[in-house]
């Protein structure tokens, strides 16, 4: 780790994900290389690995802000609530989702992969960030549905975030896989995010 202070090495870190995050709008996981990222920064690319030592903990490190950001969603609709019934929650829900598209579409890559090629400090941070975003989604249930049991609050939760692995992958698709399915004569009717997510939580909660 460079000499330096805390503020500057949190801003260096920054601003290696953000461009990683700016670059991940045109380009696949696939084709972002350290080098591209080392580009887009104001820095040497070579130092790029004195905060990361691998794409794939970028990656995990831009992921981990995505979900503090949705985390700071959750907890704002708590504080921003005194009651909700399921059709007002999913709606809450369904709409916070809709701002994380970059969530949602890391989500949808290995996570094998990037877990692996990262260091364990670096995985302790995002598991971190993971495990508070499932604290307060069982908090929004604490508070809105206090009669729900603890093991149907459990429920939702090992319901509801596997489900969300699969929202991108099946919201977002490409000219070339529009064309195979129809070759494959399969008959895809388009959801959005919210439309999605907002029938899955009304799903689970009745």
């Amino acid at each position: 780790m460079p000499k330096g202070s805390k503020e500057l090495t949190a801003a260096r870190k920054d601003e290696i994900i953000s461009a990683c995050a700016e670059l991940y709008k045109t380009m696949s996981f696939k084709e972002i290389t350290i080098k591209e990222i080392g580009n887009a920064t104001t820095f040497t690319r070579t130092s790029i690995y004195n905060y990361f030592q691998t794409k794939e903990e970028i990656f995990l490190a831009l992921l981990q802000k995505e979900y503090e950001l949705w985390v700071n969603d959750l907890k704002r609709i708590q504080a921003e609530n005194e009651r909700m019934n399921v059709s007002e929650f999913a709606d809450a829900i369904a709409k916070s989702l809709e701002e994380r598209k970059n969530l949602l579409k890391i989500m949808s890559m290995n996570h094998y992969d990037m877990e692996e090629n990262s260091r364990i400090e670096r995985l302790t941070d995002f598991k971190v960030a993971y495990g508070q975003a499932l604290k307060e989604v069982r908090n929004c249930l604490d508070k809105f549905f206090p009669e729900m049991t603890a093991q149907e609050k459990q429920d939702f939760i090992y319901s509801f975030f596997p489900f969300m692995f699969g929202i991108y992958p099946y919201t977002v698709i490409t000219n070339k896989q529009r064309q195979a399915m129809e070759q494959a004569d399969i008959h895809y009717v388009y959801m959005s995010v919210y439309e999605i997510t907002f029938a899955e939580v009304k799903k689970l909660l009745s």
